[in-house]
């Protein structure tokens, strides 16, 4: 194979990750959109055990939508509240855990050396050199290292309080377009730079507020989110 037909195939092969990588997500987003249609059925009296098996369904599609990035997941867990409210606060809370830790996990197992081959497949090259830099440090260096050569002010300020950044990622409205809960979740596993607790108190904390206020005050505050 000569050397043109070599970068020839190379620029397909990373023309095929992206499509297919784009092919998930777009699916997934249409499966979170369709399945929140769903979840609005009336309750009534001889339906029971349809009501629970679609609340068990629900529960673990919401988990699994959660851990995908750039998917909506969350949406599921809100129609799910808004549906049966207080009783199916704590599952969902639990679902929201194990799709956030699922995202984390990947992140984690996921080797750099195949982000910077990816990186480098799509012509990410900036990308590519940061993530071969950081690849042989430990998270002591590899945060010394991002903080140093952050281009902006706040972005250190970030890396220093990393845990709290990402509690407040995790809550702002809209955070799916900056990969959503999964994405994000994703992200912190891939970067290395939090630790398997610190990340686990971080979410058990920060994912609290809203099954916590429906447990307490209802459903009526997320009827604006459906």
């Amino acid at each position: 194979m000569s050397e043109e037909q070599l970068r020839a195939a190379i620029r397909w092969g990373a023309i095929v990750k992206v499509v297919c990588l784009l092919a998930l997500l777009i699916g997934a987003n249409i499966l979170a959109r369709d399945y929140i249609e769903v979840l609005h059925f009336p309750i009534r009296p001889g339906n029971e055990d349809a009501v629970h098996r679609t609340i068990m369904v629900s529960a673990t599609l919401y988990a699994l939508l959660l851990a995908v990035p750039f998917v909506p997941g969350a949406e599921i867990g809100v129609g799910l509240l808004v549906m049966l409210g207080p009783p199916i606060a704590l599952l969902v809370y639990l679902c929201t855990l194990i799709g956030l830790s699922l995202s984390f996990v990947l992140g984690r197992l996921i080797p750099l050396s195949v982000l910077v081959r990816f990186s480098k497949d799509i012509k990410l090259e900036r990308t590519s050199n940061l993530l071969k830099a950081i690849e042989p440090l430990s998270k002591k260096q590899r945060l010394s290292y991002l903080t140093e050569k952050a281009p902006k002010r706040f972005l250190p300020l970030l890396l220093r309080y990393r845990y709290l950044a990402l509690a407040v990622a995790l809550n702002i409205p809209g955070n799916y377009l900056i990969g959503g809960g999964g994405g994000i979740a994703l992200f912190a596993g891939v970067s290395r730079l939090y630790s398997v607790p610190g990340y686990l108190i971080t979410i058990v904390l920060s994912v609290a507020p809203v099954p916590l206020a429906v447990l307490l005050f209802g459903t009526g505050f997320l009827s604006g989110q459906t």
